[in-house]
């Protein structure tokens, strides 16, 4: 699985002009599932965001995870991260997971993060979003997820 995670202020998705989705300070997650991830490397992911120390302790360094801090999750579905762009001016997206699979795999992270942690909040799938966010930093961080013995990513 592949994503990007953003130190965010606050955070807010809307579908229509509405609101489906905010968190104040925290971490804004693009989620991509690609062909061959399965729940194993959804866990995986979840438990490396959840613990990823890069919130500031109270000397100023990033020492604290976003549970440390108390802060939200929004996760935001974004098969184009699984963008192949080494050929020709238009990008290939036969990485990403199929529609339905995509689908079942966010589906799945996402009551994966409300059962560990007590603030998360969606975008919605497959839908057009506008994603609004203050990045806190700027931190962005990409952390990609490789089926074992899989694809040479971070682990």
């Amino acid at each position: 699985m592949m994503s990007v995670l953003q130190r965010v202020r606050e955070a807010c998705v809307e579908v229509d002009g509405e609101v489906v989705g905010r968190i104040g300070p925290g971490l804004l997650v693009l989620l991509c599932a690609e062909r061959g991830d399965t729940e194993a490397e959804a866990d995986r992911l979840l438990a490396k965001l959840l613990k990823l120390r890069i919130f500031a302790d109270s000397a100023g360094k990033m020492n604290q995870s976003v549970q440390d801090v108390g802060g939200g999750l929004l996760l935001v579905s974004q098969f184009t991260l699984a963008a192949d762009t080494r050929g020709g001016n238009r990008p290939s997206f036969t990485s990403a997971a199929a529609p339905d699979e995509g689908r079942r795999l966010y589906d799945y992270v996402v009551a994966q993060a409300r059962a560990a942690h007590p603030v998360v909040a969606t975008g919605r799938f497959a839908a057009d979003m506008q994603v609004h966010l203050v990045n806190d930093g700027p931190v962005t961080i990409p952390l990609n997820i490789a089926p074992v013995g899989g694809k040479n990513y971070q682990k």
